[in-house]
């Protein structure tokens, strides 16, 4: 099964580039239809995981999503599924 992963760490202080970066991961998953999204947002403060879970409850994103689980293990780590 196809997954795509993006890292977080080295943007973790530039907002336009993670705004950038989901985006892009996104679209990209959209396009070639992968169902899984792992996204790193590390642990530190847990600052940058709510903008990360912030930007995937937006409405426009929201649908295109099945549903997203939060690793039990590694706390500075999500994978988000898509629905097809």
């Amino acid at each position: 099964m196809a997954k795509l992963k993006l890292d977080l760490h080295d943007i973790y202080n530039r907002g336009q580039k993670i705004e950038t970066a989901l985006q892009d991961i996104i679209q990209d998953a959209l396009d070639k239809r992968i169902k899984e999204v792992e996204i790193i947002p590390g642990k530190g403060s847990g600052q940058l995981k709510k903008t990360v879970l912030r930007f995937l409850n937006r409405p426009e994103i929201k649908t295109h999503i099945h549903r997203i689980n939060k690793d039990s293990k590694n706390f500075g780590r999500l994978f988000v599924y898509f629905k097809h």
